[in-house]
């Protein structure tokens, strides 16, 4: 795909993989302002870019715009030492005179007032790009501003201290206001007390293995990368505060260990988790991991990272003939979107550009790239905190994410199936593949069928998961519900199982307290003609149709039209059921049912002989276990 601005010839020298540089990250940061700020008002407080607006209105979505292209200059200048060859900052300075003017008016500049998240909450999520811009370029902006105008930015900017956050990292977004605050001068109780609050909040969320939940329940996703860790760790740095550096940048430190692997072999992160429209922004702990020295990575392997995830973006039609940032994920893809996405939402992206914080000479430019860690061998790693398996295949790069633990739900909600969540109910997503869209049918996914109606997993329970010498394994429970009915059948349950070898995704479903007449439907990977992967789904036991193919004909992120393979068996009572997934780009892969040589199943257990090694797999539910005999 062709790119809407220029950009420098590349270098393969020192970026082999990508042949992006420093100046290659420069470059888009201005390709994107300068094509955003086409859409500005007359008095530079609103960006006003063209689309459907999100729930929050229009001109919640104009400050949006200015605030999250503010973090990308703010990172672009202050990552320069201040050189500002295009201009920005005097922009941004008129805007956030004219927008903190008089707040709240219905005029054609004035923001809108940071008010509580169920009031008029997206306010509260800009005012934080705003202060992080404002720290980061203040030696040259926030000092030469007048004192009027500074007073006004700190009382707008106060809102998100006196008013409610959603319950989840919404909180970081007072604590950077805070942050910024004290570090001009303007600290006192009100801000150390949104700054406590927020860390103390985040403590609570810590589940290990690197991993916060998004809020108390069990939700783990890209905002670990983009916000859990990004605010407090750059506040960190940005302040000279050894110590909270030292503990976050720890937690940060054992995140990358597990989340590099996330990226497959094309640049491309995982499709999973909400607010997928802000796309590189997955690359934005990479970056700082880098910057901070909070990193398991060589920065070889970092750079090669966090060029592969912007490169991978930019080649594949992320950005509009005009040069803006479409909401989707590679074109428009309203799917992808929640809808609280607006025009603007995708320049949350912004935060990738933390990496330019790192001067010319920091390793991060200077070392040679290296491979990323899913190209190479196969590789397997379990999360047990988060209940996630990853699983990358060298052959292919592709990498997968096994979900056994990371839902959307929150403590105290019931687990109502109005809608399936495509972004956390599925067993499975990749970095080839995205879930297909509600109304179609769910991809990877078991449903447990009563009277007709198909189930979805909503609060998922964690079991377990480990890994060895090239294989793994991940479990959880749920209980089936339904979206039209009774929220569930009483005493239903599903337990499932994971193990993976190689390309092979074993999958191993114990149902238990299905009423007579039950259905069991399973299906694999989404797969449509635009992406050249191939996804086969074999039955090992407890099925008595399938496999066949169903349509999904609102496709995926990846392609227009989509292809499911689907099994089908009874239930009733107690029953297992064991099927082989694949998703490969490999030209000519092995047939899945030429993996296995054996399946022993009942209702407590089930051993699976691999063909070839001899090796067998085993998973006991009584108490649950899994192990690999050799």
């Amino acid at each position: 795909m062709s790119i809407p601005f220029e950009l420098p010839p590349e270098d393969r020298e020192s970026s082999p993989y990508t042949g992006y540089t420093r100046a290659h990250w420069e470059a888009v940061a201005d390709g994107l302002l300068a094509a955003a700020w086409r859409w500005s008002t007359p008095g530079r407080a609103l960006l006003d870019l063209p689309g459907r607006p999100s729930r929050s209105g229009v001109r919640s979505d104009g400050l949006e715009g200015y605030a999250r292209t503010f973090l990308a200059a703010a990172f672009r200048v202050a990552g320069a030492g201040g050189s500002d060859p295009h201009g920005w900052l005097e922009r941004y300075a008129a805007g956030l005179a004219a927008g903190t003017r008089t707040p709240g008016r219905d005029d054609a500049e004035s923001w809108p007032l940071v008010l509580d998240h169920d009031v008029q909450g997206q306010p509260m999520v800009e005012s934080a790009s705003v202060a992080l811009g404002l720290r980061l370029t203040a030696p040259w902006l926030w000092k030469n501003l007048d004192a009027g105008v500074q007073d006004r930015a700190e009382e707008w900017l106060r809102g998100a201290l006196r008013h409610t956050p959603a319950p989840n990292n919404w909180y970081l977004f007072p604590f950077t206001v805070a942050g910024f605050l004290e570090s001009v001068g303007r600290g006192d109780a009100e801000t150390a007390a949104a700054r406590r609050r927020a860390l103390d909040l985040l403590e609570g969320w810590y589940r290990g293995d690197g991993w916060y939940a998004d809020g108390d329940g069990r939700a783990f996703d890209h905002y670990n990368g983009w916000a859990l860790h990004l605010y407090p760790v750059l506040d960190a740095h940005l302040a000279g505060d050894g110590k909270p550096a030292a503990g976050h940048g720890a937690r940060l430190r054992e995140h990358l260990a597990g989340y590099s692997l996330m990226f497959g072999a094309d640049g491309a992160p995982l499709h999973f988790g909400r607010s997928l429209t802000y796309r590189f922004a997955a690359t934005a702990a990479v970056g700082l991991g880098a910057l901070t020295g909070h990193t398991p990575l060589p920065p070889g392997t970092s750079r090669r990272l966090v060029n592969g995830g912007l490169r991978h973006f930019l080649d594949r039609g992320t950005l509009t003939d005009d040069g803006l940032l479409a909401l989707g994920w590679y074109g428009p893809h309203d799917a992808t979107l929640q809808s609280y996405s607006g025009p603007a939402s995708p320049y949350w992206a912004s935060k990738a550009f933390v990496s330019l914080l790192a001067p010319e000479d920091h390793p991060l430019w200077t070392a040679r790239e290296e491979p990323a860690p899913a190209e190479g061998a196969d590789r397997v790693l379990a999360l047990p905190a988060p209940g996630l398996l990853v699983q990358s295949t060298g052959a292919d790069g592709i990498v997968r994410l096994h979900n056994h633990g990371s839902d959307h739900v929150r403590p105290h909600e019931g687990e109502s199936a109005a809608e399936d969540d495509p972004h956390y109910g599925r067993q499975a997503y990749s970095t080839r593949t995205g879930p297909t869209a509600p109304g179609n049918i769910a991809d990877n996914h078991l449903s447990v069928e009563v009277d007709g109606r198909g189930s979805v997993r909503r609060r998922i329970h964690p079991l377990g998961a480990g890994h060895g010498d090239g294989w793994g394994w991940a479990a959880s429970w749920h209980r089936p519900v339904y979206a039209a009915g009774p929220p569930m059948v009483p005493g239903l349950r599903v337990e499932s199982v994971t193990v993976v070898r190689g390309c092979y995704e074993l999958r191993v479903h114990r149902v238990a307290g299905a009423p007579d007449g039950a259905r069991v439907t399973h299906t694999g990977w989404a797969t449509g003609p635009e992406e050249p992967v191939a996804s086969v789904l074999h039955g090992l036991h407890g099925w008595d149709e399938g496999p066949e193919p169903v349509p999904a004909p609102q496709g995926t992120a990846y392609t227009r039209w989509a292809r499911v393979p689907r099994l089908r068996g009874r239930a009733g009572g107690t029953s297992v059921h064991v099927c082989l997934a694949v998703l490969t780009a490999e030209p000519r892969p092995a047939p899945p049912v030429d993996a296995v040589a054996a399946v022993v199943a009942d209702d407590d257990g089930v051993e699976v002989t691999w063909a070839g090694d001899g090796a067998r797999s085993r998973v006991e539910f009584r108490p649950l276990t899994v192990t690999l005999l050799r």
